[in-house]
C-alpha cells in the first residue's frame, strides 16, 4: 500500500512526573527531513529520536514534538533554602536604594528556582517518551496509508483513462494510414508528369514509417503496466513514480509530434494532461 508523505498524529500519557504530549506532522519532501522540539528533560534523546522515526518514515519533512507538562495533581514542593537566602541578602542590599520596595512572600515563591518539584527518573521518564513516540508513530504510519489509498484510487482512475485513450488511439491509426494514402495518390495523380509507382510507393512506406506510433503506444502499454505493478507494492514507492511519469510524458510527446490526424493530436493532449495530474498525485507519495 502506497503511503502520502502528508500526515498528522498525537498522543499522550501520563507519567509521575507529568502528562507527556506528542505530535507528529508532515509534509512534502524530496527526503526525509526531521525537525525536533523537545522538553529539555528529553534532550538527550534526540538522536534516538530521529532513529526511531527513520527506522519507519524515509520521505518527508517532520516536525516531532515532545513535551512534559507539570501534573495537574498535587505534588510535593520544596523550597531551595539556599537561593531564598540569596534573594533575601539581595533585597536587603538594595533596600537603601530602593526603601519604597516591597516584596511579598507569595510572590517571592513565584520566582524561578524558588519552589522545586521532585527531580524526574531521567530513564524512566525517557522510556515512558520512546513507547509514547512508538504509539504515536503506529498511528502516523497508520494514517498516512489512510491517504495514500485515496492518492492510489485517484491515480488509478487516471492510468485507467490513459490506457482508454491509448487503445483508442491505436484503433485510429490503420484508417489515418489509409487517409494519408489516398491524400498522396490524389497528389501524385494531379501532378503534370507521371512519377514512377515504385518510387512513390518506396517514399509513401518512408513517410508512414516517420508516422508510426505502434512503439510509442507499445511502450506505453509497458509504462501503464509498471505502474500498476507499483503501486501494489509496500515499501516506499514515489521516487519510481517519478521516474514512470517522465517515461510517460515522453511517450506522449513523440505522440503529439508524430501526430498528422486531428483526432491523435487531440489524443495527444489530454494523454499529457492526465499524466500532469497524475504527478501532482505522485508529488504526495512517499
Amino acid at each position: 500500500m502506497i503511503r502520502s508523505m502528508t500526515a498528522f498524529a498525537s498522543g499522550e500519557r501520563a507519567t509521575p512526573w507529568g502528562v507527556l504530549g506528542c505530535e507528529l506532522r508532515s509534509v512534502n519532501h524530496r527526503f526525509l527531513e526531521t525537525g525536533l522540539r523537545l522538553a529539555d528533560e528529553l534532550r538527550v534523546l534526540e538522536p534516538l529520536l530521529r532513529e526511531r522515526v527513520a527506522a519507519r518514515v524515509q520521505r518527508g519533512k517532520l516536525d516531532l514534538v515532545l513535551r512534559l507538562r507539570a501534573p495537574e495533581s498535587a505534588v510535593a514542593l520544596a523550597v531551595n533554602e539556599a537561593l531564598l537566602e540569596q534573594l533575601g541578602a539581595l533585597a536587603q542590599q538594595l533596600e537603601p536604594k530602593f526603601p519604597q520596595l516591597r516584596v511579598e512572600f507569595t510572590e517571592l515563591l513565584q520566582l524561578p528556582g524558588v519552589m522545586q518539584a521532585p527531580a524526574a527518573d531521567g530513564e524512566a521518564l525517557q522510556a515512558q517518551a520512546l513507547a509514547l513516540l512508538e504509539q504515536v508513530l503506529d498511528e502516523f504510519v497508520l494514517a498516512r496509508e489512510r491517504e495514500g489509498a485515496k492518492l492510489g484510487a485517484a491515480i488509478s482512475e487516471r492510468v485507467d483513462a490513459i490506457e482508454r485513450i491509448a487503445g483508442e488511439v491505436r484503433t485510429l491509426i490503420p484508417a489515418i494510414r489509409d487517409g494519408q494514402r489516398a491524400k498522396l495518390a490524389a497528389r501524385l495523380a494531379d501532378l503534370p508528369h507521371p512519377v514512377d509507382p515504385g518510387r512513390a510507393e518506396q517514399e509513401l512506406v518512408l513517410w508512414l514509417q516517420k508516422l508510426d506510433v505502434d512503439e510509442e503506444l507499445d511502450r506505453l502499454g509497458s509504462h501503464i503496466a509498471e505502474i500498476r505493478r507499483v503501486l501494489g507494492q509496500r515499501e516506499p514507492v514515489g521516487r519510481r513514480l517519478d521516474f514512470l511519469l517522465q517515461e510517460f510524458n515522453r511517450e506522449a510527446n513523440t505522440l503529439g509530434s508524430k501526430s498528422v490526424d486531428a483526432r491523435t493530436s487531440a489524443a495527444a493532449v489530454e494523454l499529457k494532461v492526465l499524466i500532469d495530474q497524475v504527478r501532482e498525485q505522485v508529488q504526495n507519495i512517499e
